[in-house]
């Protein structure tokens, strides 16, 4: 498989569902209420995937290849999203958290598009949905969620 999402795509073709959620190995930490809240929004509206965005990006984050970063337009889509350093005031950017739905259709259409050359080069997979058309509806919240991507970060974790 090329990614999770290829991985999770393959075991919902046995089971009956409308919305898949997928949360990614690198975060333990994720609140459960958020996958409620990415439900939700799925049910009730004409969203076909969607992700988690934390308002609170801090200097150390905004630098810190390691921390996804994701621009929102003004309905609150994905733009665009960046490992680099970002170069801008804290605000713009929103610290990407690694926890997506589908609706069940847009995942098995996701899975056969071909890795675009974005996804190749920075290693992220969202961009196989924003090259093809597929919008991501971002959902914003206060508390960011730390995702376990070094051994600093795994320590971190460890130390709760």
């Amino acid at each position: 498989h090329i990614s999770g999402t290829d991985r999770i795509e393959e075991v919902s073709r046995e089971i009956e569902v409308d919305i898949i959620v997928n949360i990614q190995g690198d975060e333990p930490m994720i609140d459960p209420r958020l996958i409620d809240t990415l439900v939700d929004e799925l049910s009730d509206s004409s969203i076909d995937l969607a992700t988690v965005g934390g308002m609170k990006m801090d200097a150390k984050s905004l630098n810190d290849v390691n921390t996804v970063k994701v621009l929102l337009d003004r309905d609150g889509f994905a733009v665009n999203f960046r490992r680099e350093p970002v170069e801008t005031e804290a605000g713009g950017y929103y610290h990407h958290m690694g926890i997506y739905a589908y609706t069940k259709s847009t995942l098995e259409r996701f899975v056969k598009l071909e890795a675009s050359e974005k996804e190749k080069e920075l290693k992220l997979e969202q961009f196989r949905a924003l090259d093809n058309g597929i919008p991501i509806k971002v959902i914003l919240t206060e508390k960011v969620i730390k995702g376990i991507d070094t051994m600093d970060d795994l320590k971190q974790l460890k130390a709760l």
